[in-house]
């Protein structure tokens, strides 16, 4: 009996899935909100407050950028979060909490915070990236998008995207579409031009998707109904896959051609070939709640979560 059980675990332990681990780590000032690489540097934005840089070469922190504290409802004083950042040019956008929940626009340049969209707005913006270096794409909680003049300090359009809670956006690349998730599980196209719809994508997720991503004409998606969704804007195709876990973060490689998603409740990321349906591999070590899932290139991505760490895989 004793060698029937050992056997069992020795044959469960060669056939069980294997977790990859990461080939190295970076370490943030806070826990990670969002991440963006650009010119060999990568940049974590953090709920406390700051925007780190890491030489991707040593994962040294070269510098780390501050927005200023705000006062919460008890009139406290605390750390500004960070919701989003992104680079166009040498001019870094970030997106930071403000009091009596709006938000606050910042371009950071040369290491100096120029206030672009005050609290006195009162916005609140939930995601905000570059269309150009003069206009950024503005994400509302309250399922709107507005395209903003940075220059004139002033809206291009504004749409009402559907009625249903905001969730998340993501631009292709030459950023003249967005596709915008939210509460209702289908996905719109818009153009980022004039805020015209150019197509609705649904039937696959039937709850709310919490991230999007969108990579040479494919769109993947993350969803509460533990559905992975890719769409493949070519064919007006659509699978996808199914978690036994709620999928909280999605990525696509540049080309498109593999998909990383949140599987499980230990926070591990599986990452499956888009054509094939087959899957690559499970990467973990993710201490806390995926958050972002950045890839490098075909082969390397990254992971972060509500954690300081970010981790970094390598497809073998």
């Amino acid at each position: 009996m004793k060698t029937f059980f050992f056997l069992f675990f020795m044959m469960s332990s060669l056939f069980g899935e294997s977790i990859i681990m990461p080939s190295s780590s970076y370490k943030a000032s806070g826990n990670v909100t969002d991440i963006f690489v650009n010119d060999s540097k990568l940049y974590a934005a953090t709920s406390q407050g700051t925007v780190d840089i890491f030489n991707m070469k040593n994962h040294k922190i070269i510098k780390t950028l501050h927005v200023e504290k705000i006062k919460d409802f008890m009139g406290d004083t605390i750390d500004a979060k960070i919701y989003s950042i992104d680079i166009s040019g040498n001019n870094l956008l970030i997106l930071s909490q403000a009091e009596q929940g709006y938000r606050k626009v910042y371009i950071n340049k040369d290491g100096k915070n120029e206030l672009i969209i005050p609290s006195s707005l009162c916005l609140s913006i939930a995601k905000a990236k570059f269309l150009d270096e003069n206009t950024i794409l503005l994400a509302l909680l309250g399922d709107e998008l507005v395209s903003y003049n940075i220059k004139k300090r002033a809206e291009n359009w504004r749409i009402q995207v559907g009625s249903s809670k905001f969730s998340s956006f993501a631009l292709n690349e030459s950023k003249q579409r967005v596709a915008v998730a939210d509460e209702s599980g289908e996905i719109k196209i818009i153009a980022t031009k004039n805020g015209s719809l150019i197509k609705k994508l649904s039937g696959q997720n039937l709850d709310n998707v919490f991230q999007v991503d969108y990579k040479n004409n494919f769109i993947a998606t993350a969803g509460e109904d533990r559905r992975a969704v890719v769409y493949d804007l070519n064919t007006n195709a659509a699978f996808y896959k199914l978690s036994n876990f709620l999928i909280y973060s999605v990525g696509l490689s540049p080309s498109g051609a593999e998909v990383g998603y949140s599987s499980d409740e230990n926070n591990n990321i599986t990452v499956f070939n888009r054509m094939t349906k087959a899957v690559i591999g499970k990467f973990g070590k993710n201490k806390m709640t995926p958050t972002n899932i950045l890839f490098l290139n075909e082969k390397e991505f990254f992971v972060s979560s509500d954690d300081k760490t970010i981790n970094f895989y390598q497809i073998k």
